[in-house]
């Protein structure tokens, strides 16, 4: 596959797009415009930095840095939407393409990060990097600096030869691993034809599952599932039998011996990424993948996740033991099992704080959670104003386009929101960009943020649950990340921080789907617009430390698995697909953690995020990012709430800066002072009482 040297001008990426903020043309983007595209754009880039590297003037920003940061731009436009588009509207067209192009870019990325000549200037200038005043510019140079050493620039010519080999191969095992992930979980979805199994269920979901299994030409309703175990239906399905059908259906994803078992991917997944490791002198791809970021080693990580795990777990037993005398008080005999607990949990805190999920969700319609919870909570804080531009159109039908103003009147970017769950669609809610802010190349953000809500019929409103309000808030942190950034470079822009801190931001942001005032605003009755009983609204604000024994236990479980698919060397014993249950119960075991009733968030087989995403061994982020969020969470509170002075300090220390700083120097701006692990541990319940 030989890179062509252009682009046919009839070819929609050839030229940068004319809609505004470079919103891309998905009219007239076909797929077969992708791989031409691709091999040009990697030509392309292989030429800018071949021009870099025959400069002979004197190593500098202006020689080295910008035009290495220009470069490939083509490249960026293509796999924005490339990329996107797989994640949320997968084809058989684009899953060939993927095919081919994933290899081809892992080579192309290969060649940039090792290229001798390339690795030369840029080590030249390292060497000079304490002459550079501006601390944007001296930070970007170490990044790419570090980025190529890491990448196996410092090789032998053998070793890196091998280096592209995994690579090549790690490429394509993370598409096939999300590939069958997402056909295993479509093949699994539970149907049903009965209605009154799905006794308890809400209207609106109900009808939700109705239109599921018309969509898929079936009689009755079908339970779709959702990334993580526990599946939402679990909290209010009376019938025991279809609960436990449901889990069952959830962790039995790609574990079964058929065409979409992951167990072979994952294993040899994890076997290159050790092996990749120790070429690259390192213990294990854990200490690889830790080392850049804000934890450092693996044992600051271990210290952090192993230190929860008593107070967590003796936690959940107190809340296995209440939960179990409810279902006994049932008529049911023996132990609480996992699909019985988001069910008793669910009724418990019914009975103890007059709150009914179920109940609440028709004062939780998304348009008002949006407009008048997101949206103004982002105009509280930092005076931003979104506009529908119903002129601007999506990738896929129900795709919206929000332009995006600061409170001067001059536009930021543009938002994108893909609410809803489709066969096409990847599991669970995330954050991407077609385009990232930057002065360099005088680039506004195009974001777009997706859920996996379930389409109701056509006319009736979307509800949500409290869960998918509080990911919703989540993830429009994360586009409050790219929208406020304001740097010069690209490589450094919104959310390119370290892995175990872009968290920070996002969950900062769920704190303003529980804050009284705000709440008042968006939690409304979505057919007579009467707000959230006082009494409702006091239950689900002392609720929401309800149950962190079993969230803190599920969360552990799925980073200390994690820990241990990546903390493997290159000469552990290889673990075989057969071997993977037993790998998982035995680590669950080594550290306490193999409660039968809490199993992890994510078993090995459906984890998505550090098999097929960019979480391998860095899904202890959560955690650790919430030790931050936890302690500005206070800080907020503390300085009047949702406030403009508080919202821009945070904006401008911390949201626009992006990479460009010392994040965790930002967040001690923030502070006043180091963040302390006290209000984390207070949240969890984990302070001795």
């Amino acid at each position: 596959m030989t890179p062509e040297s252009s682009l046919d001008s009839a070819n929609p990426f050839a030229n940068a797009s004319e809609l505004p903020y470079g919103l891309p043309p998905f009219g007239v983007i076909r797929e077969e415009h992708y791989l031409p595209a691709f091999r040009a754009a990697a030509a392309a880039q292989v030429n800018e930095v071949a021009a870099i590297v025959a400069d002979d003037r004197p190593v500098s920003v202006a020689t080295v840095l910008d035009p290495l940061e220009a470069s490939g731009a083509l490249l960026s436009r293509v796999s924005a939407v490339f990329y996107n588009l797989v994640g949320s509207s997968m084809t058989d067209g684009l899953r060939e393409t993927e095919n081919e192009a994933n290899p081809l870019l892992a080579a192309h990325r290969d060649a940039i990060v090792m290229d001798a000549g390339l690795f030369a200037k840029v080590s030249e200038l390292y060497a000079q990097r304490d002459s550079i005043a501006d601390e944007e510019t001296r930070r970007l140079l170490e990044r790419h600096h570090d980025d190529m050493v890491r990448a196996g620039a410092a090789l032998s010519a053998a070793g890196q030869e091998r280096l592209r080999e995994i690579n090549q191969e790690l490429s394509k095992l993370s598409a096939t691993f999300r590939e069958d992930l997402r056909s295993d979980t479509n093949e699994l979805a539970v149907h049903l034809e009965d209605k009154a199994r799905l006794e308890g269920l809400p209207e609106d979901a109900l009808a939700a599952a109705h239109a599921a299994a018309q969509e898929r030409g079936l009689r009755g309703y079908l339970l779709t599932l959702r990334l993580p175990t526990g599946q939402p239906a679990l909290a209010t399905l009376k019938d025991r039998t279809v609960r436990q059908g449901l889990y069952v259906a959830s962790i039995s994803r790609g574990r079964r011996d058929n065409a979409y078992d992951t167990r072979p991917t994952l294993t040899r997944l994890s076997a290159l990424r050790a092996e990749r490791a120790g070429l690259l002198g390192f213990a294990s791809h854990a200490a690889y993948s830790v080392a850049d970021q804000t934890a450092k080693d693996v044992d600051s990580v271990m210290k952090l996740l192993t230190g929860l795990v008593g107070p967590a777990v003796e936690n959940a037993r107190q809340e296995q033991a209440e939960l179990t005398e409810r279902l006994h008080a049932d008529g049911f005999e023996g132990e609480l099992q996992p699909w019985d607990w988001a069910y008793y949990a669910e009724l418990v805190a019914q009975e103890r704080f007059a709150r009914d999920s179920s109940g609440l969700r028709p004062y939780f319609e998304l348009n008002s959670v949006l407009r008048e919870g997101i949206f103004a909570a982002a105009n509280g804080l930092y005076g931003l104003n979104f506009v529908h531009r119903e002129d601007l159109h999506g990738y896929n039908e129900g795709v919206d386009v929000y332009e995006a103003f600061d409170e001067s009147g001059a536009g930021l970017g543009l938002v994108l929101t893909d609410w809803y769950a489709r066969d096409a669609k990847r599991g669970g809610a995330w954050m991407s960009s077609f385009a990232d802010q930057s002065r360099l190349l005088g680039q506004a953000p195009v974001i777009v943020i997706n859920l996996n809500l379930a389409r109701p019929p056509a006319g009736s409103p979307t509800l949500l649950t409290l869960d998918e309000v509080t990911t919703a808030f989540h993830e429009f942190g994360h586009v409050l990340h790219g929208l406020l950034s304001d740097v010069r470079y690209p490589r450094l822009s919104g959310t390119e921080v370290p892995r175990d801190f872009v968290e920070f931001p996002s969950q900062v942001n769920e704190m303003w789907a529980w804050q009284p005032d705000l709440l008042r605003r968006f939690a409304r009755h979505h057919a007579t617009g009467e707000p959230l009983p006082a009494s409702a609204l006091d239950s689900v604000i002392s609720a929401q430390s309800y149950g962190q024994g079993f969230a803190t236990v599920e969360l552990l479980a799925a980073s200390l698995l994690d820990q241990a698919w990546h903390q493997r060397s290159p000469q552990d014993p290889a673990i075989t697909p057969e071997q993977v249950n037993t790998f998982e119960r035995q680590v669950l075991a080594s550290h306490g953690l193999d409660l039968d009733a809490v199993p992890p968030r994510y078993g090995s087989t459906y984890f998505e995020h550090i098999f097929g995403g960019g979480y391998s061994a860095g899904y202890y982020s959560y955690l650790w990012a919430e030790v931050l969020d936890a302690d500005t969470v206070e800080w907020f509170l503390a300085s009047g709430g949702l406030n403009r002075a508080a919202g821009e300090k945070f904006r401008s220390e911390l949201l626009s800066r992006g990479g460009s700083v010392d994040v965790m120097e930002a967040v001690q701006k923030v502070l006043g002072r180091p963040p302390r692990l006290e209000p984390l541990l207070e949240r969890r319940g984990l302070l001795p009482a």
